[in-house]
């Protein structure tokens, strides 16, 4: 059996910290520059070297997404990112272009190369072809079944890694390359900066009743027509050992910190079991699949693992997320007087009932005994964003807890 990675995102300092904490083997991130999630917070380079240190302080590897797909202008302001990424030793840049990936190899030969799957990467041949020109890994299609991996494992060098999304946003187009964001608002999604124009809601003209709107459904259930489900693989870890699958990636880099940590933590735990043992991961399922549901999601399909996905792999009648928990903050230091410091997120009160979440599994309901603000006064809640506060919950906490609230139903 392969080494089995679990690969997790991280749109800011605070949610490295938060995935490296909750369980995983490495982390990706983006820099201010030349990665697909241009409307995320990203690494100023200082932030990059800091998350890069903790990381690796926790024996957990960084990689550093650069896979636009790059126009004349884009690669002098390559070759400069790429000579001040070397003096960060991230431990592989993700990259999508010859062009770019040509630079990388001149300029920081000692830093791995992973083809994104931005490349279009559905065969074995293009595996080796990458393979070849020095790339150690290359993640596939979103749109192969688990039967073309396998082929795929079995038709490459043993030392060419798969990585492979089991979890999280699934995009409508070929590989991720759309041009609906650019044509309709002029950003365009190959350089980082989607609209999700897949994500809205669409109506058809004719051409001689302009104006006139005539609403587009799908077997009656609405006009979400290019609105995918969210992948979720929780259920399906053997089938992706057996494909020969090193790396589980986890989609996200504009998510939360909850987020991160539940998905994270679920995964980490899935994959120990199985690797323990089978019937662990199979008596332990009804748990991972509560867990995995208590962050936002879109409802949850397994993509095209199996084949073509089914009809019902689409959402027609809404495009909003399911949210079980509100992300409430994540603990930091304690203080003489045995408070906890956190930066809030959403408001919470006193007297509330909220849950502290643990990177081991547990769950913990408390009750909300004191909330002070910097000036040291005593609040009776947290209503501004962002605020940081001083917190009693009536027991000891660990820095990095998350903190959230279930929401009623």
């Amino acid at each position: 059996m392969r080494n089995i990675e679990l690969l997790v995102p991280a749109s800011s300092l605070e949610v490295l910290k938060v995935a490296v904490i909750f369980g995983a083997d490495a982390v990706y991130i983006g820099g201010e520059v030349y990665g697909l999630r241009a409307k995320a917070k990203n690494f100023s380079k200082d932030d990059m070297a800091e998350g890069i240190a903790f990381a690796h302080a926790h024996g957990v590897k960084v990689y550093v997404t650069a896979n636009i797909l790059a126009h004349n202008g884009d690669l002098p302001g390559v070759r400069r990112y790429f000579e001040e990424l070397k003096e960060l030793k991230p431990d592989a840049l993700i990259i999508a272009d010859p062009a770019v990936f040509t630079i990388a190899r001149e300029v920081c030969p000692e830093i791995d190369v992973h083809i994104s799957t931005q490349a279009n990467n559905t065969n074995y041949g293009t595996y080796n072809f990458w393979h070849g020109l020095g790339a150690t890994r290359v993640v596939s299609a979103r749109e192969l079944s688990l039967k073309e991996i396998k082929e795929i494992r079995q038709n490459i060098p043993d030392d060419l890694e798969i990585e492979t999304f089991i979890h999280g946003a699934m995009c409508i187009s070929y590989s991720g390359r759309c041009l609906l964001s650019n044509y309709f608002t002029g950003r365009d999604a190959n350089r980082g900066a989607c609209t999700h124009p897949c994500r809205w809601k669409y109506a058809v003209v004719e051409e001689q009743r302009p104006g006139e709107y005539l609403p587009v459904y799908e077997n009656e259930r609405g006009t979400y027509i290019f609105n995918s489900k969210d992948l979720c693989m929780i259920e399906h870890i053997p089938e992706l050992i057996d494909a020969g699958i090193d790396s589980f990636k986890i989609e996200g880099r504009m998510k939360t910190a909850l987020y991160v940590a539940t998905v994270a933590r679920t995964y980490r735990k899935a994959i120990d079991d199985y690797l323990e043992s089978e019937e662990k991961y199979h008596a332990n399922m009804p748990w991972y699949q509560e867990q995995i549901s208590n962050c936002t999601y879109r409802q949850f399909t397994t993509g095209f693992f199996f084949g073509k996905p089914s009809e019902e792999a689409q959402i027609y009648d809404s495009n909003t997320y399911i949210k079980e928990y509100t992300y409430l903050g994540i603990v930091g230091e304690c203080n003489a007087e045995g408070l906890y410091a956190i930066e809030q997120r959403n408001k919470f009160s006193v007297g509330e009932t909220i849950e502290i979440m643990k990177p081991n599994g547990d769950n913990i309901e408390v009750v909300v005994r004191r909330i002070v603000n910097e000036d040291g006064e005593d609040m009776p809640s947290a209503p501004h964003p962002k605020q940081k506060l001083w917190i009693d919950l009536g027991q000891p906490l660990d820095q990095f807890d998350i903190l959230r609230r279930k929401e009623e139903d």
